[in-house]
């Protein structure tokens, strides 16, 4: 809709409580007789081009909720804020106040700070607000996220917001704020995220930030903080998205609590003071995707544990002082796409073994000291985004470098060499030809003695070596007493291989409860899938995976094997009861998941996959994703469970998009019908690329409401020919209606600060889903989308979303 809102609405509708208007075209002002409207309990303009001015009347109003952002509104005189000065006057209390992205200028007036304690959300980013933020902001008690980015704040932060106990989300970002960050920041206990870049902050760290143990992200670069990174921040096992340090004064080492961050996907401190020797425990970082780590004074080798970070897909170690050789372990990192090695002192050969890193498009080692021969073979072949320059020493490679060719010398060209053949190079082929004869022979044992122990029943101790010693152990009857004698009232699930039971345990001294599932061992496979699943639990540690407690395997009151799991407990069960609530589910919101939570959930979901694959040696196929194998917890974030078909890959040629061989494991095909990759039923192997298959119909699934088994899907017609059929134009027809529902509960509720998602249906959000499903069920396997892009992907969606 466009046009102006009529001048005489607020006398008009006297009656009025919920004005909601945004996302549309409407210009001119806002009319000053909503004053009249004094009834109006929710007022949502955001997102028109509304100019001028906010009438003082909007101030008297007392609304629960007012949304004006995303206009083109004024302020530059204290007058122009006279409407906050009027909320301070209303008995009914203000829980939202949104005037982001506008044109607001002037001084933020300091009754801001006299605002209901009520208000839990203030929102005035993205403006032209000069001046000092006011010393009493600590007053707003009730506040849970405060932005003030993109502004022109200058003077120190105050020290008073170190009062905000409830605060959750704190953003500055990109002012002209300066002085030191307080030390009461460390009274934020309940924050989650913390931005704070682009100002002109000075001094140390506060080491308080350590007592910050919600903290997500937090962002502090480009500023000038001086002095040694406080180990404090190092130790925060709850950062799991963002540290960004760069671009400041840090001096000292990178202390090597660094590598405490195990969930942590991106941390960049390039640009500092730092020195001295890169520590090795930053390989325990195994959820990292991004390090830039350039522009400092880094000394020594690179340490080889890096080559266990084995999700990472950026690495800058550009301008510092590291010498040695390049490990040749960072192969190992099979998804690294980017690596930046330029402005060191390295030396050696570039490793052979490079050309196997089928991700690798960019690659930058100029200026350093390497010397022999480029590699021509693999990533090698085209060196489109890679950088040579500066190595004097180096030669050869393909014909585009343009380099000499390398000195050719013969094995044989001196007596030395003749030597060396005769006394080394013999010997040692001897010996592996005598190697090669016994590994035969073992290899034959082995068959034999695994041929033998198929049939034997799995003991305790088998079971447990498999799990590690690390894990409690629990009897058979602690499980019946925990699960009230395996009783139905407890079940919460059934699947092809037993069922999974509610339940309490003591373990470590203290009650737990857990998810058991029991195997049917009547069921033929039974057995084979526990013992796939113990395999494939003890090699994963994701926070997006299903934790394992423990394994029972012994022998029942009746004295016939038994066979056990015990899991964490997920609070919401599974996607596939959130999905299908009409289907025996057993959500307890009427309205289902938003959009919001179904995005979240999808990149929760990818982000397990994509480790499975890319960050595990051999990788994981989880050969059966489906709704019902994904579990939410109380925070409605999803882990992947149930790996009783789950394939390792150890013969893995590191190709996941090789379908050419048959599968020889005479296995069947591996997952659940609609889910199940086409190239399977074919006898094609597993490959990671049927996985991508399984999550692109899940997606569907998420987004449509519909699973691929329903009835509607006959006579030719699948999921993906529904969704394709509507795309793009009209997916609105097919979204799942439960969407709607939500996203409408939200508008309602949007003050309550529950809901997880921003306001309204976007179209825009299904059309790039669908977009990305369809791109993972393609027919060919070599043509789906990686994990890791499709998480990156994912990611982009949400974020747009997020924007608008």
């Amino acid at each position: 809709m466009h046009g102006t809102l009529p001048s005489d609405m607020g006398a008009g509708l006297p009656m009025i409580r919920y004005l909601l208007l945004s996302r549309n075209l409407f210009a001119g002002g806002v009319p000053p007789s909503l004053g009249n409207a004094t009834m109006l309990h929710v007022i949502d303009l955001s997102v028109n081009s509304l100019t001028g001015t906010i009438p003082p009347g909007v101030g008297r109003l007392c609304p629960d909720t007012l949304a004006f952002d995303d206009n083109m509104l004024e302020a530059s005189s204290a007058q122009d804020w006279e409407f906050i000065t009027s909320f301070t006057n209303c008995t009914r209390g203000l829980r939202l106040l949104s005037l982001q992205y506008n044109l607001l200028g002037g001084e933020l007036p300091s009754s801001v700070a006299n605002l209901s304690s009520q208000l839990q959300l203030l929102y005035l980013s993205a403006n032209e607000i000069s001046g000092k933020i006011p010393l009493d902001i600590g007053n707003l008690a009730g506040l849970q996220a405060l932005k003030l980015d993109y502004n022109q704040f200058s003077g120190s932060l105050p020290t008073s917001i170190g009062r905000l106990s409830t605060l959750k989300l704190l953003q500055f970002s990109n002012n002209n704020l300066s002085g030191s960050l307080p030390s009461s920041i460390g009274n934020l206990t309940q924050l989650q995220i913390l931005l704070a870049y682009k100002n002109a902050f000075v001094g140390p760290l506060p080491s308080s930030l350590g007592n910050l143990q919600q903290l997500n992200g937090v962002g502090l670069s480009n500023n000038k903080f001086t002095g040694p990174l406080p180990k404090e921040i190092f130790n925060l096992s709850s950062l799991t998205d963002d540290l960004y340090l760069s671009y400041n004064y840090f001096v000292g080492s990178l202390p090597p609590e660094v590598g405490s961050l195990t969930n942590l996907v991106h941390l960049y401190i390039s640009g500092n003071n730092l020195s001295g020797p890169l520590p090795d425990s930053l390989g325990n970082c195994l959820s990292m995707m991004e390090l830039r780590l350039d522009g400092n004074s880094f000394s020594g080798a690179i340490p080889t544990s890096f080559s266990s970070m084995r999700g990472l897909v950026l690495l800058n170690l550009t301008d510092n002082m590291l010498s040695g050789k390049i490990p040749q372990e960072l192969s190992r990192i099979s998804g690294l796409e980017e690596l930046y090695l330029a402005h060191n002192n390295l030396s050696g050969p570039i490793p052979h073994t490079f050309g196997n890193m089928t991700s690798l498009n960019h690659l930058d080692l100029s200026f350093n000291q390497l010397s022999g021969q480029i590699p021509v073979q693999g990533v090698f072949t085209n060196v489109t985004g890679f950088s040579f320059a500066g190595n004097d020493e180096l030669c050869g490679g393909v014909q585009e470098l343009h380099l000499p060719a390398c000195a050719n010398k013969p094995l044989w060209h001196s007596r030395r060499n003749h030597h060396i053949i005769l006394k080394v190079v013999i010997p040692v082929a001897g010996a592996l030809l005598l190697f090669m004869t016994l590994a035969v022979l073992v290899r034959t044992l082995q068959k034999k003695s695994k041929a033998q122990s198929e049939a034997a029943p799995v003991t305790v101790e088998g079971a447990l070596q498999l799990m590690d010693d690390v894990y409690p152990r629990v009897s058979y009857a602690d499980l019946v007493r925990g699960t009230d004698g395996f009783s139905l009232s407890n079940r919460i699930g059934t699947g092809r291989y037993g069922s999974v039971y509610k339940g309490s345990l003591v373990i470590n001294n203290a009650t737990t409860i857990v998810a058991v599932k029991v195997f049917d061992l009547q069921q033929s496979g039974s057995l084979r899938s526990f013992m796939s699943e113990c395999e494939a639990l003890r090699k994963v540690r994701h926070r997006n995976l299903v934790s394992v407690i423990t394994c029972c395997s012994g022998y029942d009151s009746n004295q016939n094997n038994f066979k056990a799991i015990v899991l964490e407990y997920m609070t919401n069960g599974s996607l596939d009861k959130w999905i299908h609530p009409d289907q025996g589910g057993q959500s307890t919101d009427p309205v289902g998941l938003t959009l919001m939570q179904r995005l979240n959930i999808a990149i929760d979901t990818c982000d397990a996959m994509d480790y499975l694959h890319n960050s595990c040696q051999p990788p994981i196929v989880h050969c059966d994703l489906k709704p019902s194998n994904i579990l939410l917890n109380e925070d409605f974030g999803a882990l992947v469970g149930d790996f009783g078909i789950a394939k390792i890959l150890r013969d893995s040629t590191g190709d996941p998009s090789n379908m050419n061989s048959r599968s020889s494991t005479g296995t069947g095909i591996r997952g659940t019908i609609g889910y199940v990759a086409p190239e399977y039923g074919e006898g094609h192997q597993v490959s990671p690329c049927g996985d991508v298959y399984s999550f692109g119909i899940l997606l569907l699934e998420l987004f449509t409401g519909k699973a691929p088994t329903n009835d509607m899907f006959a006579d030719g017609l699948s999921l993906q020919g529904y969704v394709q059929a509507a795309f793009p134009d009209h997916l609105v027809d097919i979204v799942d209606p439960a969407i709607v529902a939500a996203e409408e509960n939200y508008a309602h509720d949007v003050h309550s600060g529950t809901s997880n998602g921003p306001r309204g249906q976007n179209n825009s959000v299904m059309v790039s889903v669908t977009g990305l499903a369809l791109l993972c069920t393609k027919q060919a396997p070599a043509e789906r989308i990686s994990m890791r892009n499709a998480a990156t992907e994912l990611r982009k969606i949400r974020a747009h979303f997020i924007r608008q």
